[in-house]
């Protein structure tokens, strides 16, 4: 039975011999990104701004008012020289009680927006060399200087004889400065001590 089979086949299969075959096709494709050298940013202090207890009657009735400045330190670290940008997440976000660029306090009682905190970048470093902050607020289409780190642009650095053009770093240090504002105290219902809650990522991109 496999002999006739075999023998019933073949001429079935020479007859079709000249007869053209459709085909079809699909497509791969091969995927992924080389990334450069790791970066790693860190702050100091645990990245803490504590102003501690605020006192009700250091607060201004009337306008706002700004509390001392914080300080820390960012530092950067790539494992060779990398172009990168930093930007900020708001993690409470929609709080802010002043500009919509600076960085949300919380909510209390409700609906009371409490202030707003900004951020500042001074005393840049790039391995060992002084540079300047610039600032886009069009994805790197064009860069100004300037000393603004949020949620609202891309910060990256700039040499001093080319402040249009950001640079590969491998090291930066600088001076964060936090300038945190409440709003004034006739907007605010005071009964209870209240969480200055502002919380925000700092988020390094290359």
């Amino acid at each position: 039975m496999e002999r006739c089979s075999f023998a019933l086949l073949a001429p079935l299969l020479i007859a079709c011999a000249p007869v053209a075959f459709a085909s079809s096709s699909t497509e791969l494709s091969v995927t992924g990104l080389i990334t450069p050298s790791a970066c790693t940013p860190s702050l100091s202090g645990g990245g803490i701004v504590d102003h501690g207890k605020v006192s009700v009657k250091d607060l201004r009735p009337d306008q706002p008012t700004a509390l001392e400045n914080g300080t820390l330190y960012l530092q950067v670290n790539c494992g060779g020289a990398t172009p990168f940008t930093l930007t900020t997440i708001d993690n409470r976000s929609g709080t802010s009680a002043f500009h919509p660029n600076s960085h949300g306090l919380g909510v209390i009682n409700d609906d009371q927006k409490l202030g707003s905190v900004a951020l500042r970048l001074f005393d840049t470093v790039a391995d060992g060399v002084a540079v300047k902050t610039i600032v886009s607020l069009n994805d790197g289409a064009t860069w100004r200087v300037s000393s603004y780190l949020g949620h609202a642009g891309r910060t990256a650095f700039a040499a001093l004889n080319d402040l249009g053009t950001p640079i590969a770093i491998m090291d930066l240090s600088a001076r964060l400065t936090a300038f945190t504002t409440i709003v004034r105290a006739n907007d605010l219902t005071l009964t209870d001590e209240i969480p200055i809650d502002g919380h925000i990522t700092v988020q390094l991109n290359y």
